[in-house]
């Protein structure tokens, strides 16, 4: 490991290079320098573990340091994930953590690198391949569920809770998809959220304090409130009485059998999973009302 050049400026030691000229060495150190700014911003725990184990499949996708990476490359990458047929969403979460990763070194690191590699940065991600990643299945092609799609599926759900051979997870999948649809939660926002962070007593009918909420690209967690509109508020008053009891102990609000925390993915998959369940004609048998407080309250 070669040291830093030393120049004396004013009576001060500023360094001229990195500490290493090793490339890969070097990107190492420039990740846990990223990875260190997100703790600084606040990032949720479980937010830093998905995104470190992104953005290193990412850089082993790609196979040359951050710095060397060409358009052709990402094109290349994305390609392979297209083929392989991962998600679209897939596909645009290795883009995008390329490109945050990217903009930090060009903030942070570009005077070094240029010193030691002699490469001056320029984001490989322009118009052609940042946008070539979406396909057809976009979401922001696709129509919003109307209304009476909507309604359909949450009878549905109320109809499987009192013949689901687990009551407790049933229940806590309904409680947790209308928080998510009243609310306008992302899967993530709504897998952080915790008991403290309902405030029935906020405003006409409640409020949720979502404490993690997304951020604008790379700017971190910004917290807000959501009102409990549409009986939002009855759904998560008999949820905490009646539901979560059933589960571990922890501040955890929609804790999964250990009492931890459902990760953002499990939440999707688990909503594609009851969807197909309830598109195909699968019905739970219409109780006579089993689940005896939940009918009573018509949630």
């Amino acid at each position: 490991m070669a040291e830093a050049r030393l120049q004396v400026i004013a009576g001060g030691a500023v360094p001229q290079g990195p500490l290493t000229t090793d490339p890969w060495q070097f990107q190492t150190m420039c990740v846990d320098a990223f990875v260190a700014s997100w703790r600084a911003r606040w990032f949720s725990p479980v937010t830093i573990d998905n995104d470190i184990g992104l953005l290193e499949r990412t850089l082993t996708a790609l196979g040359r340091p951050a710095w060397e990476v060409t358009p052709e490359d990402i094109d290349r990458v994305v390609g392979d994930l297209a083929v392989k047929g991962r998600a679209t969403s897939t596909r645009r979460e290795y883009v995008q953590i390329f490109k945050g990763f990217h903009r930090f070194l060009q903030a942070r690191k570009a005077a070094e690198i240029e010193a030691a590699f002699g490469v001056r940065l320029v984001c490989p991600v322009d118009e052609f391949n940042a946008s070539r990643h979406v396909g057809d299945n976009s979401p922001a092609l696709l129509p919003p569920p109307t209304p009476e799609r909507v309604n359909e599926f949450f009878s549905f759900m109320k109809q499987r809770i009192a013949t689901a051979r687990k009551y407790g997870p049933a229940a806590r999948d309904y409680a947790m998809f209308r928080t998510l649809y009243h609310a306008g939660l992302r899967s993530e926002e709504v897998s952080l959220l915790e008991k403290p962070d309902l405030h029935f007593t906020r405003g006409p009918f409640g409020k949720l304090h979502v404490r993690f909420g997304k951020g604008a690209h790379t700017s971190g967690p910004r917290p807000r409130w959501v009102p409990m509109l549409d009986g939002l508020d009855l759904v998560l008053r008999w949820f905490l009485e009646e539901v979560r009891p059933k589960f571990p102990d922890s501040a955890v609000l929609f804790a999964d059998e250990s009492g931890g925390s459902l990760h953002r993915g499990t939440v999707r998959n688990r909503l594609r999973y009851l969807m197909e369940h309830e598109t195909s004609g699968i019905r739970a048998v219409q109780p006579a009302c089993s689940a005896k407080s939940m009918c009573d309250a018509q949630l």
